[in-house]
């Protein structure tokens, strides 16, 4: 049952590493060698599609990092488990603090109502979010680490 779940929690949290990393390295890439306006619209299309999803596997990611962490209390590598899920909640927090409310800015705007400074806070976004794959691409190797 413990390897099951183990393999659950890691098909789980890499498949949203990998995600968020294609958004960061592969998806804003390509919106932003698009047009001006098909950039802006793809970015905003993908943030109210994204935005509904993420936030179900973030707190999910890291409920089966926790729900692990105290089912394997006394394995080896539980220490490892445990600060992968610390990354993750770090990551959440940043996610709330910082990404979340350029997002739900972006994903309403539209060519004719976007504000001026439009590009910055869409940089200002890339930038936090390539932090937050940093930690999150951590948290996986943690996580893996911890369980084999």
């Amino acid at each position: 049952m413990l390897n099951a779940l183990e393999v659950f929690t890691v098909v789980s949290v890499g498949v949203m590493v990998g995600v968020e990393f294609s958004v960061a390295f592969v998806i804003n890439r390509i919106l932003g060698a698009l047009p001006e306006d098909s950039g802006q619209l793809g970015r905003a299309h993908g943030g109210r599609m994204l935005g509904a999803v993420m936030p179900v596997w973030y707190i999910g990611s890291l409920v089966l990092v926790a729900v692990r962490a105290v089912a394997g209390w006394h394995h080896h590598g539980t220490g490892l488990v445990v600060t992968a899920g610390a990354l993750l909640i770090l990551s959440v927090i940043m996610s709330i603090a910082l990404l979340v409310p350029i997002n739900d800015r972006g994903k309403t705007w539209t060519p004719e109502n976007r504000p001026a400074d439009w590009k910055e806070q869409a940089n200002r976004w890339d930038r936090y979010h390539y932090v937050r794959v940093a930690v999150l691409v951590a948290a996986f190797t943690l996580l893996v680490a911890g369980l084999v």
